[in-house]
């Protein structure tokens, strides 16, 4: 049986989200390393050293990590640090502002402090810049400004700049859109380890279209994405390997990504969960844990969700006791509750040696391109 729950291509939230914040793992190697910078030298190794302190002070208490958690008193260490000249603080606390971290939101200062990073030769600085202006956010709209800044940092390595060009091409945003051009923008991104530019190419190969389908350098696509913590990808790899179970070397490596993707609020996965215990494949066949996991999908996708699981729903209500529903629908209810952030970018298990640990990134909220940082562990 064909599962289909995709429900929409590329939501439009889902195009050009900044996401490259200084989780990515671009800013692990340049944190501490100012000699990656296109500026001189000319800091002294004093004020070197002090960046270097208050970023880490900005860090603990954005972690809470031996003292409470403040995001206030982390937003004025960055921007401390920031102030010393650290690129990469620059682009954090340029971020802070974006998003309202700490600080009260305000465009403004957050491209103010992504033009500082930007002019330092900081990568992500230059990607956070270019999104401002592709959408004219804190600065006067100008598609062109964005293109050469993330040309800039593409041709310095940045996956996530690549990842951006290939969504611009892609989707004609900002550009006259060339979904060949887009392609080998995702292809250069790919090499550089890009998530996102993995997980765009595994949809285009993998999904009807025009374009030649390749289910199985998809699904290594999807794999790539989903290892480097991008949840969507965790979906769309267990799906293509419901749908496609001659490409299963384990059943166990799809229930466990779908797991993964349903724990991070992907009402989708939990959908192909109860799909799974309803018809029996792979799991025992069990109505109850049927009933449990659209229930699960109904809390986590909201009325969408709740519209797609409704058949599901009335049927297997059927086959279980008025008593036991209750039960159910209560441990769904609590299970949802805990698991109802839509998270983009799981960094639980991230072994880069960045020194943020476990974050995840949720959907953006709406008329924003920034994606928001959840400043917990999700698990």
């Amino acid at each position: 049986m064909i599962f289909r729950c995709e429900v929409k291509r590329f939501a439009a939230t889902e195009i050009l989200m900044l996401l490259a914040v200084w989780l990515g793992g671009e800013s692990a190697s340049l944190a501490k390393s100012p000699a990656n910078s296109d500026i001189p030298q000319s800091h002294a190794a004093e004020e070197i050293g002090r960046a270097e302190k208050a970023m880490a002070l900005g860090d603990d208490y954005l972690t809470g990590r031996g003292v409470p958690q403040d995001l206030q008193l982390a937003a004025s260490w960055y921007e401390r640090a920031a102030g010393f000249g650290s690129p990469v603080a620059q682009n954090q606390i340029g971020y802070f502002y974006q998003i309202g971290l700490g600080v009260l939101p305000d465009a403004t200062r957050a491209v103010h402090w992504y033009q500082l990073s930007s002019a330092g030769g900081y990568p992500l600085g230059k990607v956070n810049l270019a999104v401002a202006y592709l959408w004219g956010t804190g600065v006067g709209k100008d598609p062109k400004m964005a293109e050469h800044l993330l040309n800039e940092a593409a041709s310095k390595g940045s996956s996530a700049a690549a990842a951006y060009l290939g969504d611009m091409y892609y989707f004609g945003v900002g550009v006259q859109k060339d979904e060949a051009t887009a392609e080998k923008w995702y292809e250069k991104a790919i090499r550089v380890h890009s998530y996102l530019a993995a997980y765009r190419m595994g949809k285009i190969l993998s999904e009807p279209s025009e374009h030649p389908r390749d289910i199985e350098r998809a699904l290594s696509l999807f794999r790539e994405s989903a290892s480097l913590g991008f949840v969507p990808a965790m979906h769309s790899a267990g799906l293509l390997l419901v749908n496609h179970p001659s490409l299963c070397t384990s059943h166990e490596e799809a229930l466990s990504l779908l797991n993964k993707a349903a724990s991070a609020g992907e009402w989708r996965s939990s959908v192909v969960l109860g799909a799974l215990a309803r018809d029996g494949k792979w799991v025992p066949q069990d109505p109850r844990a049927a009933y449990f996991q659209f229930r699960v999908a109904a809390g986590q996708g909201g009325e969408t969700a709740s519209a797609y699981v409704k058949n599901d729903l009335r049927i297997l209500a059927e086959q279980i006791s008025s008593e036991e529903r209750v039960k159910i629908d209560e441990d769904a209810n609590v299970w949802a509750q805990n698991h109802n952030r839509n998270l983009r970018i799981l960094f639980k298990d991230r072994k880069d040696g960045a020194s943020i640990p476990a974050f995840a990134l949720a959907d953006p909220p709406s008329g924003s391109h920034a994606g928001s940082i959840v400043p917990t562990a999700p698990f």
